[in-house]
């Protein structure tokens, strides 16, 4: 009974076990999730946009001309960002507000009318300015202007070319200001433009020159060759400064002063010679006829009163003997005087009245070199006319007064 129940409770366990098998059997099969690798190789990949390039130029790089620039990949950059702000960059600086006049996507070409403005024109002076030739190496490319530039060909190792001269502008410009000083100079020497006014001391012997008028001479050479050259290399035409008017003024206005205190100096020296001239003619005059009245005196019978006459006429004969050599002696004097105002070279003509040299005369020559100097040292570093303050203004103004002041007593 026992072994009955036994091998019944065997069957049972079989059974459940059968039973359990088919329900996991009837259960559908999991799928194996996929790798990422797998899923990483059937997704797509996103593409970068290829950088673009400068590689190549056509046209002349200078200053108010045309230039095209050909950039590499450029539409495709395009498709993302806006080609029309691309300015150039020479030299790693970028031209402000240059934008491109003509774009030419597909081809990748950017036309450019090189151009000064407000925005730029820091960079351009110290691209032309202290030039020692008339081209210098730079690197050439194009960029956003507040951006870095695009890569390029044009680099250090393989520089274009800037023009800041043009050859055939430069040498007729050149020819003008030499020109100009060639004739300024052959005037001063073989003529009275910057010498004291007045005919020829002597045969052969010239005027001295005058301080005043050479100042303007100066100064007009100066702001004449400056505009000039500034025009030349960045074609600007509004650079006569109010300050340069200011000294232009005071050098005239010296020059004007000092002609009119020589002038009335020269016109009493010419009044007097006239006087004396006279004067001397009449004594002459009066001394012939008195001498013939002393001669038909002495020839007559003398009378107490013809005594008293003679004695008279003996007196005034005197007295015109001593005035006439009183009058030869002032005249010689004046002569003296006429002629000793003859050149004995520049800087003593310049810088020396009668008495000698004078502080006055060489403190308005100093300040002159000096300015002079500050003025070319400005227009050749910084293309522009400089801009002088009120205070030199004021000290130049002050040592001209000076000058004209010392001028009444001075000695010609």
């Amino acid at each position: 009974m026992q072994t009955l129940k036994a091998n019944r409770l065997i069957q049972l366990a079989a059974l459940l076990v059968i039973s359990v098998n088919a329900v996991f059997a009837q259960e559908p099969a999991q799928q194996p999730s996929p790798s990422p690798s797998a899923t990483n190789a059937s997704s797509p990949q996103p593409v970068e946009t290829p950088h673009p390039k400068v590689i190549g130029e056509v046209g002349s790089l200078e200053l108010d001309d045309i230039i095209e620039i050909d950039v590499e990949n450029l539409e495709p950059w395009a498709e993302k960002n806006d080609a029309s702000k691309l300015v150039p960059y020479i030299n790693g600086r970028s031209i402000k507000g240059n934008y491109p006049e003509e774009l030419h996507l597909q081809r990748g070409r950017l036309i450019y009318h090189l151009e000064i403005t407000p925005d730029n024109r820091e960079v351009w002076t110290d691209l032309l300015g202290a030039p020692d030739h008339i081209r210098r190496p730079v690197t050439l490319s194009v960029g956003l202007e507040n951006n870095s530039a695009f890569d390029s060909v044009y680099q250090k190792e393989n520089p274009v070319v800037l023009t800041i001269i043009s050859p055939v502008y430069g040498f007729v410009s050149l020819a003008v200001i030499a020109a100009t000083l060639i004739l300024l100079v052959w005037l001063a020497r073989k003529t009275n433009i910057i010498r004291e006014p007045g005919p020829p001391p002597a045969p052969g012997k010239r005027r001295p020159f005058n301080l005043g008028r050479a100042q303007m001479a100066f100064w007009f050479f100066l702001i004449y060759a400056s505009y000039l050259s500034i025009w030349l290399i960045t074609s600007a035409l509004d650079t006569i400064t109010a300050s340069l008017l200011a000294l232009m003024g005071i050098s005239a206005g010296t020059a004007l002063g000092e002609a009119m205190i020589d002038n009335g100096k020269d016109t009493a020296r010419t009044n007097q010679v006239q006087e004396l001239t006279a004067e001397r003619q009449a004594l002459e005059q009066s001394i012939s006829q008195s001498e013939k009245d002393l001669d038909a005196m002495n020839a007559a019978p003398t009378t107490l009163a013809d005594q008293s006459n003679r004695d008279a006429l003996n007196r005034m004969l005197t007295d015109s003997r001593t005035r006439l050599g009183q009058i030869d002696q002032q005249l010689r004097t004046l002569t003296v005087q006429q002629s000793a105002l003859s050149s004995q070279g520049f800087l003593r003509d310049v810088l020396s009245d009668g008495s000698g040299y004078s502080f006055h005369r060489f403190q308005i020559f100093a300040w002159t070199i000096v300015l002079g100097i500050i003025f070319v040292s400005s227009v050749y570093n910084n293309l522009t006319m400089p801009e002088f303050s009120t205070t030199l203004l004021g000290l130049m103004g002050l040592s001209a007064g000076t000058y004209i002041g010392f001028k009444f007593p001075e000695q010609k």
